[in-house]
């Protein structure tokens, strides 16, 4: 049976947390006098009201949560707070359709980074730091973020973590699910607080760089500029998100055994290896490509190759330079790029790089048991043998991840018919929200935006960023009729 005074008592508290943190762009709206503290003051009163009344419904303490339950708590949570998120931009007057505040509030909190803003610059700077923290919010996870207020409910929280990354990192840093919590939040905030000052110290405004601080380490790519990180045209502040958006696409076990030293685990991680070496095949060959194809220096060619590069895979989306003006070749390689992501357990998105990894070591391996039939040859990976059952879940996720992808992009080019290039605009605009990435190709590249898609074409890509961001079973297994059974 489920429990959905448990599940009710747990939204309330995300709901009280998600206004509180509405509060913290006052500060910037009254220094900055930029007109929205009432509608931001609203939407977070409102939402700890509507939080607090959900929190004292049915209340009692769990000490554990079934798997139903923590599915529910991610999807359901999800929802709310993509619905409360939305409100800064409905009662400030930035958004006055429902499409378009839930899509930008649903790209924000899934770190899609995807936007409908015709003009960013003009938005008030209350509402311009609500939307950054957005992302920061949902770059580690709205309940690993959370998972150590849930003893205040008598919860243990680890359904809950399985049910919010329920990716392949098979590595643990502490056996307390929330030791584990606190450890990469203390990881994240530190990284966001290190990147704030330096980007301060290298030029930005201090505005500007705890926003692109925030979108930076989640992995977002909300900028407070209309021409995104190409505004700052000082080769040392894009070196310095380059680097903070490579680290933000590792794996943080492996951050944190980094920074403690263990060097052998670091790279003892196959993920990582695959990762390193895969970004820098791609840096040389793109390089080369746009320094023989254009009048770049070599300099310019290897910032803004390395960029683009490292902002797709990591599903970023910050844009330094508009990739699908530099060669057709180079277009579908960054399309391709959509499908990719970065390591498991990091903030970034897509199908991730251990899913790849996995596949395409079981794919070789195939053909040796095809020459061996009676022999048992397994596939490991770090040194250990992949269980079936995860062999079987990767290979089923690839699945439904191209079955989504082609049904997705049949219904986005029916919506887009009016667009000058609509094929292409809607199998990139489905690629991306499926990845969480943010620029698509054709009417919908870096240098464009969502605004001119149909309402319809809105509500329909927020819900692929959701499923995306969640990993397409902790929503899909809810439509299932084995999830309603009592046993």
């Amino acid at each position: 049976m489920i429990d959905f005074g448990t599940i009710s008592n747990v939204v309330g508290v995300l709901l009280i947390s998600l206004g509180c943190f509405m509060l913290t762009a006052l500060p910037f709206s009254w220094y900055f006098a930029s007109g929205d503290a009432l509608a931001i003051l609203s939407a977070a009163g409102l939402t700890i009201v509507v939080g607090g009344l959900s929190w004292l419904y049915k209340f009692k303490t769990k000490e554990n949560v079934g798997k139903r339950e923590g599915y529910l708590i991610v999807v359901i949570g999800w929802l709310c707070m993509s619905l409360f998120s939305m409100f800064p931009y409905l009662f400030s007057g930035v958004f006055n359709t429902f499409s378009d505040a839930f899509f930008e509030s649903v790209s924000g909190l899934t770190t899609t980074g995807a936007s409908v803003l015709n003009d960013i610059e003009a938005v008030p700077y209350g509402i311009l730091f609500w939307r950054s923290l957005t992302q920061w919010i949902g770059g580690m996870g709205i309940i690993v973020l959370m998972v150590a207020i849930f003893p205040l409910l008598g919860i243990g929280g680890v359904e809950l973590f399985v049910a919010e990354a329920p990716g392949s990192s098979l590595e643990k840093i502490h056996p307390r699910i929330k030791e584990i919590a606190k450890r990469l939040w203390y990881i994240y905030a530190g990284l966001t607080t290190l990147l704030t000052f330096i980007l301060w110290a290298l030029g930005m405004t201090f505005f500007d760089a705890i926003n692109h601080a925030l979108t930076t380490m989640a992995t977002g790519g909300f900028s407070t500029k209309n021409a995104s990180v190409a505004h700052f045209t000082s080769p040392a502040i894009q070196y310095t998100i380059l680097i903070f958006m490579f680290l933000a696409g590792i794996n943080y076990t492996v951050l944190y055994y980094g920074l403690v030293g263990k060097f052998k685990k670091v790279w003892g991680s196959d993920e990582f290896k695959t990762y390193i070496i895969l970004v820098s095949i791609l840096i040389v060959g793109v390089t080369s490509t746009i320094y023989c194809s254009t009048n770049y220096s070599f300099e310019q060619s290897f910032r803004d190759a390395t960029f683009q590069i490292v902002s797709i895979i990591t599903t970023t989306g910050f844009a330094s330079a508009d990739y699908t003006s530099w060669t057709p070749g180079l277009s579908l390689l960054f399309f391709f790029l959509l499908f990719v992501g970065a390591c498991a357990g990091s903030t970034s998105g897509g199908i991730k790089l251990i899913r790849h990894l996995v596949f395409f070591k079981n794919s070789f391996l195939e053909f040796k048991r095809l020459l061996h039939p009676n022999a048992i040859i397994r596939t490991k990976i770090d040194g250990r043998i992949v269980p079936s059952t995860v062999m079987t879940h990767i290979l089923v996720f690839l699945l439904l991840y191209l079955m989504l992808f082609f049904f997705g992009s049949l219904v986005m080019v029916i919506i887009l018919n009016d667009f000058d290039r609509p094929l292409l605009s809607a199998i990139s605009s489905v690629a991306t929200s499926l990845g969480n990435v943010g620029p698509a190709l054709a009417d919908l590249s870096p240098v464009d935006n969502f605004a001119a898609v149909p309402a319809s074409g809105k509500c329909f890509l927020t819900f692929l960023m959701l499923l995306g961001r969640l990993e397409l079973f902790t929503i899909l297994v809810i439509f299932t009729p084995y999830f309603w059974k009592a046993n």
